[in-house]
C-alpha cells in the first residue's frame, strides 16, 4: 500500500501552485483532456466536502463530481454549500450533461449516476433505499469511462460504498486517495478503502488539493511520455525486471509491455518523478517500492461473473454437456489461474452447483484458485466481500450463497481451495486438475501464450 500521510502539527505546508486558468473547452469524445475527480462522502461528508473545497484553487485544471448519500425524499442544499467554500461553479447535475474543468458537479437526490464520453448520465435508482451504492457505481463507471485520467477520493461515511470503485479506478491506471481516519467523523468508508491496499495517499481533506495538484500538474506535462518503446527503454524495464525478480522471485520480462509501461508510469506521476532512470535509482533504494510495484502489476479488474456472456455460455451449453454423461462418481476439478481475490472462482463455484441441481446430479467437486499475490489470496479464502458485490450477484444467489455480515457478504463453504505461488512460475506448477480457466493469459505476450497453454493442456491431461 503506499501512503503519503501529512505530519500532523510539524513542518510547513507548501503553496499550492495550480497551473493557469484556460478557458472551458468543449469535451471531446471519449476520455477527456483533463482529469475527473469522482469524490465519495456518506455521514460526516459535508464537513470534509467542505474542507477540500476550501483549500482547492479556483483554476486547477479539473472536474470535480461529487457523490453523497442523499435523502431521496429531500431537496439537495449541497450545491449551495459547497459554493460558499469555492470560487468555482457548482451545479447540481442534469442529465446527459457536459464535463467541463473547473467546475464541480453534484449528484441530485434519488439518482445513479454513470459517465459515457465524458457526459454524464441520470438514472432512476433501481434498488430499494439502504441497498443502492453510488459511490461504487459512479467510480466503476468513471474507471471505465476515463481511464488513466480518473481520480477517486473517499472521504467520511460509514459501510463499505467506495471500496469496489477505488479498485477500478486503480485497475484501469487511475488514482486514489482517501481521508484519514483521524480526521474523518466516520471512519467506515475510509477504513475499508484502506484495507485494500489499493490507496495511493491518506491525508485529511484540508491536505488533499495540494498533493491531488502535484499528482495530475506531473501527468499533464506536455513532455515525451517517461516510459517508451526506445532501445534505452527496453534497457532500463529490463533492470526494472531483474530488481523485482531479485525481490520476489517472480518474473515480468514476458508480460505485456503496455501494462507494464502504464503502471510505472502511474507509480512515477505518485513520486513526481520525471526520468526512468531516476525511479530505477528510487527502486534501488527503496524497498517498499519494489513490494508496491510488484503488487501494482498485479491488479486486475475483477469482479463476480464479470463476463456475463461468458457466464451464461458456461451455465446453458457447456457445463450441462460436460457433465450429463458422467457416472456418478465422477470428480470435478477445476483450476482458475489468476484468480486473484476469488470473485472468478466463486462464480464458477456458484454456477457448477446451479447446473448440478438442475441436471438433478450430485459430483464430488474441487475447485483449485492460484495467483502470484499472497495478499489477494487471503482475501479469496476469507471470502467476505463489500455490500456492493450486490451490483454483480443476483438477489436470489446472494440469498442461497451467501450470509450478510454487517457490511460484507461472506461466501458460504465451497469446495474451493486457494494458492499462491511463492517464487515459482506457471511451467513448475504440479499437474492439477481436469479442467482449465486460463486468466492469466490476457497478461502474457501473445508470442508465449501457446507455451503456456501447453503446460495446461499437461497439467489437465496426466
Amino acid at each position: 500500500m503506499t501512503t503519503k500521510k501529512e505530519k500532523s502539527g510539524k513542518g510547513t505546508t507548501q503553496k499550492v501552485t495550480a497551473r493557469k486558468k484556460k478557458p472551458a473547452s468543449k469535451p471531446s469524445e471519449g476520455k477527456t483532456q483533463f482529469p475527473v475527480v469522482g469524490i465519495g462522502a456518506s455521514a460526516g461528508g459535508l464537513e470534509a466536502f467542505q474542507e477540500f473545497f476550501t483549500a482547492m484553487p479556483e483554476d486547477s485544471g479539473v472536474a470535480f463530481v461529487l457523490i453523497s448519500h442523499l435523502d431521496p425524499s429531500h431537496t439537495s442544499i449541497l450545491p449551495d454549500l459547497i459554493q460558499r467554500k469555492t470560487q468555482m461553479k457548482v451545479t447540481q447535475i442534469t442529465d446527459n450533461m457536459a464535463l467541463v474543468p473547473n467546475q464541480v458537479f453534484i449528484i441530485p437526490p434519488n439518482k445513479e449516476l454513470s459517465i459515457l464520453n465524458g457526459t454524464l448520465q441520470l438514472m432512476e435508482m433501481h434498488r430499494p433505499r439502504g441497498v443502492n451504492l453510488p459511490i461504487d457505481s459512479f467510480l466503476r463507471s468513471l474507471a471505465l469511462d476515463q481511464k488513466d485520467r480518473a481520480v477517486g477520493i473517499i472521504l467520511s461515511g460509514t459501510g463499505t460504498d467506495g471500496t469496489l470503485g477505488i479498485r477500478a479506478v486503480k485497475g484501469e491506471g487511475g488514482m486514489v486517495m482517501v481521508q484519514d481516519a483521524d480526521s474523518a467523523k466516520y471512519d467506515g468508508m475510509p477504513m475499508n478503502a484502506i484495507a485494500t491496499g489499493l490507496v495511493d495517499y491518506i491525508l485529511s481533506p484540508g491536505k488533499m488539493p495540494e498533493q491531488l495538484l502535484n499528482y495530475v500538474q506531473h501527468q499533464g506535462r506536455k513532455q515525451e511520455r517517461p516510459v517508451s518503446d526506445d532501445g534505452s527503454m527496453q534497457s532500463a524495464l529490463q533492470k526494472i525486471f531483474i530488481l523485482i525478480r531479485t525481490a520476489t522471485g517472480h518474473d515480468f520480462s514476458l508480460y505485456k509491455k503496455n501494462t507494464i509501461n502504464r503502471r510505472i508510469e502511474r507509480r512515477m506521476h505518485i513520486h513526481q518523478i520525471d526520468k526512468i532512470d531516476e525511479y530505477i535509482r528510487y527502486l534501488q533504494n527503496s524497498e517498499s517500492e519494489i513490494s508496491i510495484l510488484f503488487r501494482e502489476l498485479l491488479i486486475g479488474v475483477t469482479s463476480f461473473f464479470r463476463d456475463s456472456e461468458a457466464f451464461d455460455l458456461l451455465k446453458e451449453q457447456y457445463l450441462p454437456l460436460l457433465l450429463k454423461d458422467k457416472a456418478d462418481d465422477y470428480q470435478v476439478r477445476i483450476w482458475v489461474t489468476g484468480c486473484s481475490s476469488g470473485e472468478e472462482a466463486y462464480s464458477i463455484a456458484i454456477i457448477l452447483l446451479e447446473v448440478m441441481e438442475a441436471l438433478g446430479r450430485h459430483f464430488t467437486v474441487q475447485i483449485f484458485g492460484t495467483d502470484l499475490d499472497e495478499n489477494a489470496i487471503n482475501v479469496a479464502r476469507v471470502g467476505m466481500y463489500p455490500a456492493a458485490i450486490s451490483a454483480d450477484v443476483s438477489p436470489q444467489r446472494l440469498q442461497k450463497f451467501f450470509t450478510k455480515d454487517e457490511n460484507h457478504y461472506r461466501v458460504k463453504k465451497m469446495s474451493v481451495k486457494w494458492w499462491s505461488l511463492p517464487r515459482k512460475m506457471l511451467p513448475r506448477i504440479h499437474p492439477l486438475p481436469n479442467w482449465t480457466c486460463c486468466a492469466v493469459e490476457i497478461c502474457l505476450f501473445t508470442s508465449v501464450r501457446s507455451c503456456r497453454r501447453n503446460y495446461f493442456l499437461y497439467s489437465i491431461t496426466v
